[in-house]
């Protein structure tokens, strides 16, 4: 049996105590690929920002808020496991200075100076060893050409390509990327049939 981590859902970064940055992600894919894994007899572990989708009840889930917390919980659980497949999108960014009371309206602009977060798969894929990491690019444009910047930038050893339709949507489209370019496979339509042929994938390129 092998031992899965999965990042799944958004994060959220706030700005004061009642307002955040965050993105559309809906943890949908992180818990297909969580049913996927369980199907094949893997123990899975769900790290996953804050999502009204529910989970597989086999999985074990780890809820978290914001990016900081997931890299956290994530380095913390990673050490026990065999591969991470990163399917979150923590966000990139957090306020530079958080207010401790709500902002009130001043009928000015209001100026943020926002900072990067860390990277979660890149800062487990530079710690990985003997592990494996899969990693997911979402792109607007040069999906494949970023993608494999990203597979290499991050250590993993496979990249799910996708584009910005799938976030907040029941399907999905990707291309699964090997190191050297090759594209593995491709799969198109509900996000549980795309996540079952990742899964495959991910079976016979880095489990079996």
């Amino acid at each position: 049996m092998t031992r899965i981590l999965i990042t799944s859902g958004p994060t959220r970064q706030y700005l004061d105590p009642v307002r955040y940055l965050t993105n559309a992600s809906s943890g949908r894919m992180g818990a297909a690929l969580a049913a996927a894994a369980l199907n094949l007899g893997h123990e899975v572990i769900v790290i996953s920002g804050p999502v009204e989708v529910e989970y597989p009840r086999e999985a074990t889930v780890l809820p978290v808020v914001s990016t900081e917390e997931m890299l956290s919980s994530a380095r913390e659980t990673f050490v026990d496991c065999d591969g991470l497949i990163g399917a979150a999108a923590p966000c990139d960014y957090r306020p530079l200075h958080v207010k401790p009371s709500k902002i009130s309206k001043t009928g000015e602009p209001l100026l943020l100076k926002l900072i990067e977060t860390d990277d979660v798969v890149a800062i487990l894929g530079a710690e990985k060893a003997r592990r494996w990491v899969v990693g997911f690019a979402l792109e607007t444009e040069d999906h494949r050409l970023r993608a494999l910047a990203k597979l290499e930038r991050k250590h993993c050893d496979l990249m799910i390509s996708n584009g910005v339709e799938a976030m907040d949507s029941a399907d999905n489209r990707v291309e699964i990327l090997a190191p050297d370019g090759e594209v593995l496979s491709t799969a198109a339509g509900n996000k549980t049939l795309v996540a079952e042929q990742i899964l495959s994938v991910i079976q016979q390129r880095l489990i079996d």
